[in-house]
């Protein structure tokens, strides 16, 4: 208990910052899954195609998610926004513990309150089929069908993540490049298991509705998924990764996992940072001053 005191003590603006975001997806999710699918939306009765309505939506959520990653709150935190990104940097060595068990707890929070917020403004608009929360839930095929898709595009997604933020060409694109993936990810494979990714996200959309139909994919599926990606980079490159656990690091701002900006800070890994400082050096239109949180 005294680590998780001090650590909320040190760390509480980039746990507010990680419910923040994830409650800022949940609305945007919230707000453009009625627009696009309420019968009553006229968004929704001039484009009748669902392939088309998906690829909006994935488009929209993509841009969200790249806003949030790059914005500044976003620079700070790591954008995680996801327990199973998180658990699977701790796994990694990358956040400490209590770093991680409360980061966990502010997404699940923050989610929520996101979907609480848009029920709340749209009421039976956003609650009622086929809108349903944004419930994530298995397609025409079942559960075990859901499972595996959902262990899959976690895979593909963490990836993606651990070989952008080890190169220092790359790691300034990380978070387009999970936008891409989110929006395509929802375009065409929504279908099978609803798209989620991400246990808190699910967790949020099934609390007001009671919507707990294959719970257990969306808690089990994405972070076996990311573990998954971590085993198999080791295969590929006899290490996961020598980045910290942020999508976006080519920025000036405090990082809690490696301590850049941090005074009185101990890294337990100078590799963790050498990829980060390589990047960072180099120019970019998004670095701004250190800041205090």
């Amino acid at each position: 208990m005294s680590a998780l005191r001090t650590a909320l003590r040190a760390h509480w603006p980039e746990y507010l910052m990680e419910a923040a975001g994830l409650g800022l997806f949940m609305v945007s999710a919230g707000v453009f899954g009625t627009l696009l699918e309420y019968p009553g939306s006229p968004v929704r009765q001039a484009i009748e195609d669902p392939l088309a309505r998906r690829a909006i939506m994935g488009a929209l959520m993509g841009l969200t998610a790249i806003a949030l990653i790059y914005y500044p709150w976003g620079q700070q935190s790591g954008a995680h926004y996801n327990p199973a990104t998180t658990l699977t940097f701790w796994r990694l060595g990358r956040v400490k513990s209590a770093d991680a068990a409360l980061y966990v707890i502010a997404q699940f929070i923050g989610g929520a309150l996101g979907v609480l917020a848009v029920t709340a403004a749209l009421g039976a608009r956003f609650g009622a089929p086929p809108v349903s929360y944004v419930a994530t839930l298995p397609g025409a095929s079942g559960a075990v069908v859901a499972f595996v898709a959902e262990v899959a595009i976690a895979c593909v997604m963490m990836l993606m993540v651990l070989t952008c933020i080890s190169s220092p060409r790359l790691m300034r694109h990380t978070g387009v490049f999970a936008g891409l993936l989110l929006a395509a990810y929802i375009t065409f494979e929504a279908p099978v298991s609803g798209m989620s990714l991400n246990p808190a996200r699910s967790f949020a959309s099934a609390l007001p509705g009671g919507l707990w139909n294959a719970w257990w994919v969306y808690f089990t599926a994405p972070p076996l998924g990311m573990l998954l990606a971590v085993e198999l980079r080791r295969l590929i490159r006899r290490r996961a990764h020598a980045g910290c656990a942020k999508l976006n690091h080519n920025t000036r701002r405090r990082c809690i996992f490696c301590g850049y900006g941090m005074p009185n800070s101990e890294n337990r890994d100078p590799e963790t940072t050498a990829t980060a400082e390589t990047a960072r050096r180099a120019p970019a239109s998004n670095s701004q001053p250190i800041r205090s949180a």
